[in-house]
């Protein structure tokens, strides 16, 4: 049994009145008000039994001053972190940093996630599992990820396996000062070769992209934002090809950077119809949007 702390939303020690976002390994920079969303917090510290008096305050004044160094190891981390362009600030000459990780601690009982939703917690929006589709637990790309259940041998490699739609939910990245249709216009050709033309592990699953054809490029509303859609229809050189989208809107959480949904549909009769990509975007909701309750039984069907 794992003793991890899941990935969440934590009181942020160093800003108080802001959480700030744990990845499962180490904080982020992203932040937001805190008890935006509920979220368990990390226990505060106790006393073993036979404490009494001075002892007490003793043990008061140590957690007090444990949590000021976790307040000044965060605000360091997140101060000498990656500079725009990806890269490692370096230290000034004759001084050295030292890394110091503090990891949160969930308590109480977390609720069961919901078997029918998609919960992107950093960017603080649901999306619908469609019926006869499944949440992997592990994927090739670290990113939220839903699938048609069952996979078939794709076209271009047989000793790979291919699923007939999958749909994507991330944060992007570097992008100050970049609007939603601007993010959705570049992300397709990533979203079009990611898909069918050479994955993250350099295979042509699909015998590459032939060509394509840009199906929509408009306006849509994402859970009370406005954001953008490119669609594209690609042909590959093994196969019936398939289609992609990109979806661009802000994080309904506040968040540093935009939310983007990548789909990518098989075309021909296995995969589904191409009006569930829209049935998709209308139900993504944030988290704990009365008009869903929340988003339990969400699921649509394909």
């Amino acid at each position: 049994m794992s003793d991890a702390t899941p990935p969440g939303w934590y009181p942020d020690t160093a800003a108080p009145g802001a959480d700030r976002w744990w990845d499962g390994t180490a904080w982020t920079a992203h932040t937001r008000p805190a008890g935006a969303v509920p979220q368990p917090s990390p226990p505060t510290a106790r006393t073993t039994g036979g404490a009494s008096g001075g002892g007490g305050a003793r043990v008061a004044v140590i957690a007090l001053a444990g949590l000021l160094v976790v307040g000044a190891a965060v605000a360091g981390a997140v101060l000498l972190g990656r500079d725009d362009s990806g890269t490692e600030p370096g230290s000034a000459p004759g001084v050295t940093a030292t890394a110091v990780t503090t990891t949160p601690t969930a308590t109480g009982d977390s609720p069961s996630p919901d078997p029918g939703l998609l919960v992107d917690q950093l960017n603080g929006i649901t999306l619908p599992i469609p019926d006869g589709w499944e949440k992997p637990q592990t994927t090739v790309e670290r990113v939220l990820t839903m699938r048609t259940a069952g996979s078939y041998p794709c076209p271009g490699d047989s000793s790979d396996f291919c699923y007939h739609a999958t749909v994507t939910s991330r944060t992007a990245s570097g992008t100050e000062g970049t609007s939603p249709e601007a993010l959705a216009r570049k992300d397709i050709t990533t979203a079009a070769r990611l898909a069918y033309g050479e994955n993250v592990v350099g295979d042509r699953i699909h015998g590459g992209i032939v060509a394509h054809e840009q199906l929509r490029a408009a306006s849509v509303s994402v859970a009370g934002r406005t954001g953008y859609e490119v669609r594209w229809r690609v042909t590959t050189g093994k196969g019936p090809g398939g289609y992609v989208q990109s979806l661009v809107f802000p994080s309904s959480a506040g968040g540093e950077a935009p939310v983007i949904v990548r789909y990518a549909f098989d075309a021909g009769p296995d995969g589904p119809p191409l009006s569930l990509m829209d049935t998709i975007t209308r139900a993504i909701r944030p988290i704990g949007d009365s008009a869903t309750s929340g988003g339990v039984g969400s699921s649509v069907a394909p």
